[in-house]
Formats: structure tokens, C-alpha cells, sequence
């Protein structure tokens, strides 16, 4: 393992590229879901059952899984042409609309009638002047079962969306994102475009994508044991998993120890992004795929990509919630840590 401090990848080109990433239109496949939050201040504790009573103060809806990743690409001045379902219940009503104020173009996104949109709702608790921690959540989840009609509608959407180089597949596993949709994205955008999937339960169905994005659980049941079983050594383990993808590169989140990239030429560990004492994992891997793809399609090598997908990751697990980051939120955590860039360490695999 050697440092790959002496690689030309600078903080000016880094800065640059944040730059670049405006109006970069990026081509989203999503599974669309809503993610609503229930506030309350302890009041006591039940007289029925050992349970904690909260008085309600609040209750808010925003843009989750691959919703998310939309809003992210959207928040980093990006252009996500995002397609999608949801249903015509409430939560569908309010997604549609939390898009739309985020400024997420919402015309490719289709409603079905008595669909349940998939809803995550988190209950917290916390004093009025404290931080509200969550104490349970529960989930509505119904797997959309795409008919041969609206995976037919996906396809000629997705057709229509040549403007974008590079494509997102957000596959919660909710049915809306199926593999079949993978030549319909590459057709998209074009030979020297790029496919990327985040998917989170049947990454192996994606197989010809260009690069993927699983957190290292996901990644470790595609091989099937730990990626460093073998004396810390990851490299081979993450070009195996390459080959069974048949996909240029691959990037592991890997939480307190930051990412690595797999591709052609080995292994690459990036250092994570400030402190390992994390507020909230909410959504991070939504915020890393967008800021990667966003990255490639303004320029990056995927290393390059995956240095600002490692500083976004850093920065949005520091807030509460589902969360975003800015422009001026990762040029700042690009100049004020310059650690990911001089530490990062490459294996030939």
C-alpha cells in the first residue's frame, strides 16, 4: 500500500469542479420516497404501559431514498431529470409538492391511482432547547409491481431524457427500478456516458453498469464475506466484485473509515471527512451517488468524484435528518481539510 499524495488531484481542481457541477443535468431512475418526521417533548411516563408520553410540536415531510438523491443533486446546483412513481395518497401529494419547492422538475414523475407511496415516519422526542433524538420508526412500504404499460412509460421517459451524460438507478427496492431499465439509461446517455446504481437489496441484478455505490454491508453480501477477510487487503475483493458487476468502478462507503474506490488500477482508500462522531446517517448514501454522478458529469475521474462524494458524505452526516449540501458547504470542507487528499493510500489489486 503506497500514498497517493503525490496523484494530481488538487484542492484548486477540486474547487473547480464544484464550479463545474452547475446545470449539469443528470439523468435519475428512482425509487420515490417519502420521509416524514414527528416531533415531540417528554411529558411523562404513561400510568397504562411503561411507554414515554410526548406532547406533539411538530411533524414535516421531505424527500427520501431516491428522492433524496434528486434533492441532492438539485441542492449541489445540479439538473436531475428524475423519473419515478408515486401514488395519490397524502404522502405522494406532499412529496410531489417538497420537490417541487426544492425546484426538482417533477414532470416525469408519474401518480398511480391507489398506490401507498412509500412512507418512512420517525418519531423523536427532546426538550424544547435540546436536540431531538429519534426513539422508533416505522415504515409503509408496498412494492409497486410495475405493470408491462408503466415499465413501458419509464422506458420511453427514460428515452427521452438524451440531454444527460450521466444516469443514477435508486433502487430501494420498491419496484419502480428494475434492471431491465439499464439499456434503456445507457441508450440515454450515450456510448461515452455513464450508468451508476445505488441499490440496496439485489445489487448483482445490475450487472453492465458502469459504477456502483454500496455501503460496505451491501457490498460484503455481493462477495459474500468481508471485503478485508484476507489480512486487510481490499483490493482484490473489490475487483471481484467489479468483475461480477462487469463495472468499470466501484465506491464503498465504509462509515467511520471513509470510502474506497475499486477500478482498473487497484484499490484507493480515501480517509473520511472530518470526525467519525456522525449526527445522523439519514440519506448519506443518496448525498454520495448525487455528488458522484454530478462529479463525473462535470469532468471528474472517478477518484477525483469520489474525493467530493467523501467530503459531501462528511459534511451532510453532521445534520440532523434528511439532509442536503450546499456549493459553499463542501468548497468549505474542501479548504479547511485537506487530510482525504494526502492520505488517501492506493493497493494494486
Amino acid at each position: 500500500m503506497i500514498s497517493r499524495a503525490s496523484v494530481p488531484v488538487s484542492e484548486e481542481r477540486l474547487l473547480a469542479l464544484v464550479d463545474a457541477m452547475a446545470g449539469r443535468r443528470i439523468l435519475m431512475l428512482v425509487d420515490l420516497v417519502a420521509d416524514r418526521f414527528v416531533t415531540g417533548i417528554p411529558k411523562r411516563i404513561s400510568r397504562e404501559a411503561p411507554v414515554l408520553i410526548l406532547r406533539w410540536s411538530g411533524e414535516s415531510l421531505v424527500p427520501g431514498g431516491g428522492a433524496n438523491a434528486a434533492v441532492s443533486v438539485r441542492a449541489l446546483g445540479g439538473n436531475p431529470r428524475t423519473h419515478g412513481l408515486i401514488g395519490d395518497d397524502a404522502s405522494g401529494v406532499e412529496l410531489k409538492r417538497a420537490l417541487e419547492e426544492r425546484g426538482v422538475d417533477t414532470n416525469a414523475i408519474f401518480v398511480r391511482a391507489g398506490y401507498q407511496t412509500p412512507t418512512k415516519t420517525r418519531i423523536l422526542a427532546g426538550f424544547p432547547t435540546g436536540i431531538k433524538q429519534q426513539i422508533v420508526r416505522f415504515d409503509r412500504e408496498v412494492e409497486a409491481r410495475l405493470s408491462a404499460a408503466e415499465l413501458e412509460r419509464l422506458e420511453r421517459g427514460i428515452g427521452e431524457s438524451r440531454d444527460a451524460r450521466v444516469a443514477i438507478l435508486s433502487d430501494y427496492g420498491y419496484g419502480t427500478v428494475a434492471p431491465e431499465l439499464v439499456a434503456a439509461a445507457r441508450s440515454a446517455v450515450g456510448p461515452e456516458g455513464v450508468v451508476l446504481v445505488d441499490s440496496r437489496f439485489r445489487l448483482a441484478a445490475y450487472r453492465g453498469v458502469d459504477g456502483a455505490t454500496p455501503n460496505e454491508e451491501e457490498a460484503e453480501t455481493l462477495l459474500g464475506r468481508p471485503l478485508d477477510d484476507a489480512g486487510g487487503d481490499d483490493a482484490r475483493a473489490g475487483d471481484e466484485i467489479r468483475r461480477r458487476l462487469d463495472a468499470r468502478f466501484l465506491l464503498v462507503t465504509r462509515g467511520s473509515r471513509g470510502m474506497s474506490l475499486f477500478d482498473a488500477q487497484g484499490a484507493t482508500r480515501i480517509p473520511v471527512h472530518g470526525t467519525d462522531q456522525v449526527a445522523d446517517v439519514t440519506g448519506a448514501g443518496d448525498t454520495v451517488i448525487g455528488t458522484f454522478a454530478l462529479a463525473l458529469a462535470a469532468g471528474a475521474s472517478p477518484l477525483e468524484a469520489a474525493l467530493l462524494a467523501n467530503y459531501a458524505g462528511g459534511v451532510v452526516v453532521m445534520k440532523m435528518g434528511t439532509a442536503t449540501v450546499s456549493p459553499d458547504e463542501l468548497r468549505l470542507a474542501i479548504r479547511s481539510d485537506l487530510r482525504p487528499l494526502k492520505e488517501m493510500r492506493w493497493a494494486k489489486s
